[in-house]
C-alpha cells in the first residue's frame, strides 16, 4: 500500500543532503551510462565487420593459382599455375561442395557503351552460380543461367550504378550495349549489397567470354560453396583442395605461393568470435563499473542510518517494526538507483542515437545500438542490486536497541 508519509520522509531526507544523494546517484548512472555506450560501440564495431560481410557470402573458399617457389617431382620452381574448366570440374566433387562456380576477369578492353554514352567498368565472366557468392539481387530482368553458358551467348547482366550511367533511367532489358567492342544483350540489372565498387561491374557469360575473348577454357578463378559446413569442415575442404590440385597441375602440396585460397566461413567465424570476446570484454568493464556504484549506494546508506541512529531508536520506542524499518531504508536505496539507472540509461541510448544518425560513412562501424531488452535487464538488475545494497545498512538499523540508539552521541 502507498506510504505517502513514508515518501515524503524519504524525499525531506534527500532534500537535506543533496550533494551526497547527487553523488551516490551520479555514480549509479555513471555504470549504467558506460555499459549501453561500450555494448553500444561493440555493436557498432560488429555491424560495420558484418556490413563488410554483406558483398559476399559467408559459406565460400575462393581459389586462385598463383607461381611455384618450390621444385616439385623434377619440376622447377617460379611456373606459372593456370587453371581451366578441369579444374572447376575437379573441385566440384569434393566434399561438403554445394555448388561451385568460376570467374574470370576481361581485363583487355574496359570500355562499356550504350547509345552516346560511354564508361569505363569491371567486366567479369562467370557462371551462373556465381550470383550466390556476392549475394546479387536481380531488380529487373534476370541473371545469367545455364541455357547462356551451353549456347555461348552473347546476353549480360548490368550493376545498378553503371546501368544508371549509361541508360539514365531508360529501360535497359532488352537492349544491346558493347563490351569491349563486341555487342551484348542486356538480361538484367543487380543489386549488391556490397560496396559500390560491386555495382559498377557488369557480368557475362564464361564460356561466352572464353569463346569472344580467345581464353581458351582457361578461368582466373574458383569458388566453392559450402553450404551449411562448420570451420572444421571448411578447413578439411582447404586441404583437399591442395591435395587433388598438387597431384593434377604438378605441385607441392605445401607450397605456400601455389595457390591463393580465402576461406570466408574461417575468417567470419574468426570475426564473430572476436566481437564475442569484446562483448566479454565490455560486460566485465560495465559490470565493474556498476558495482562500484552499488558499493557507493551500500556505504552512504550505511551512513545515513548512521546519522538516524537516534531517530530509528525513537522510532522503535514508539512501535515501529523491524519490518517498517527496513522498508524505510530499502525505498530510500531503491529510489536513488532505479532514478540514476533511468537516467544513465537514457543519457547512454540517447547518446547511442546522437552518434548513429550523425555518424559518417565509415567501413568498420556503423549503426551503434544497444538492444533495448539487455538495456532494461541491466537496469532491472542495478534496481536489485541497489535494494541488496541497502538491506544490510537496513538490518543493523533494524537491529539496534532503542536504548542504545537513544544513549548514540
Amino acid at each position: 500500500m502507498f506510504d505517502l508519509d513514508k515518501w515524503q520522509e524519504i524525499f525531506n531526507t534527500i532534500s537535506k543532503n543533496k550533494l551526497r544523494t547527487f553523488l551516490t546517484g551520479f555514480s549509479v548512472a555513471w555504470g549504467i551510462f558506460m555499459l549501453v555506450l561500450l555494448l553500444g560501440s561493440g555493436y557498432g564495431l560488429e555491424n560495420g565487420v558484418r556490413k563488410g560481410f554483406e558483398g559476399d557470402a559467408v559459406n565460400y573458399i575462393s581459389i586462385n593459382p598463383g607461381v611455384t617457389s618450390q621444385a616439385y617431382k623434377g619440376m622447377k620452381p617460379g611456373r606459372q599455375l593456370r587453371f581451366t574448366n578441369d579444374e572447376r570440374t575437379t573441385l566440384s566433387a569434393l566434399s561438403y561442395v554445394d555448388k561451385s562456380s568460376s570467374r574470370t576477369r576481361i581485363w583487355r578492353n574496359n570500355l562499356i557503351s550504350y547509345g552516346n554514352e560511354y564508361g569505363t567498368f569491371d567486366i567479369f565472366a562467370v557462371s551462373p552460380e556465381y550470383r550466390y557468392v556476392e549475394s546479387l539481387t536481380m531488380t529487373e530482368g534476370r541473371w545469367i543461367n545455364e541455357n547462356d553458358i551451353d549456347e555461348y551467348r552473347k546476353v549480360v547482366a548490368v550493376g545498378r550504378l553503371a546501368y544508371e550511367a549509361l541508360f539514365k533511367g531508360k529501360p535497359a532489358v532488352g537492349e544491346y550495349m558493347t563490351v569491349s567492342g563486341v555487342p551484348f544483350k542486356v538480361v538484367g540489372i543487380f543489386d549488391d549489397p556490397g560496396t559500390d565498387r560491386d555495382l559498377q561491374r557488369v557480368y557475362i557469360p564464361i564460356s561466352t567470354a572464353q569463346r569472344v575473348f580467345n581464353l581458351g577454357n582457361n578461368i582466373n578463378n574458383v569458388c566453392l560453396m559450402l553450404g551449411d559446413a562448420s570451420v572444421g569442415q571448411s578447413e578439411t575442404v582447404v586441404q583437399e583442395i591442395k591435395d587433388v590440385l598438387s597431384d593434377q597441375m604438378k605441385f607441392d602440396p605445401n607450397d605456400p605461393r601455389a595457390l591463393f585460397i580465402y576461406n570466408s566461413i574461417e575468417n567470419y567465424q574468426k570475426f564473430m568470435t572476436l566481437f564475442a570476446s569484446i562483448r566479454m570484454f565490455i560486460w566485465v568493464i560495465g559490470i565493474g563499473t556498476i558495482i562500484a556504484g552499488i558499493v557507493g549506494v551500500s556505504n552512504i546508506m550505511m551512513i545515513v542510518v548512521k546519522e538516524r541512529t537516534k531517530e530509528i531508536g525513537v522510532r522503535k520506542a514508539l512501535g515501529a517494526t523491524p519490518g517498517s524499518i527496513i522498508a524505510l531504508i530499502l525505498h530510500e536505496s531503491v529510489l536513488i538507483t532505479a532514478v540514476a539507472g533511468y537516467m544513465g540509461l537514457v543519457a547512454g541510448v540517447g547518446l547511442l542515437e546522437l552518434i548513429s544518425k550523425f555518424l559518417p560513412d565509415v567501413g568498420y562501424f556503423a549503426n551503434p545500438e544497444i538492444n533495448i531488452g539487455v538495456a532494461i535487464g541491466a537496469t532491472l538488475i542495478l534496481i536489485i542490486s541497489g535494494a541488496m545494497a541497502g538491506y544490510m545498512p537496513a538490518r543493523r538499523a533494524a537491529a539496534v536497541k532503542p536504548v542504545i540508539a537513544l544513549r548514540d552521541e
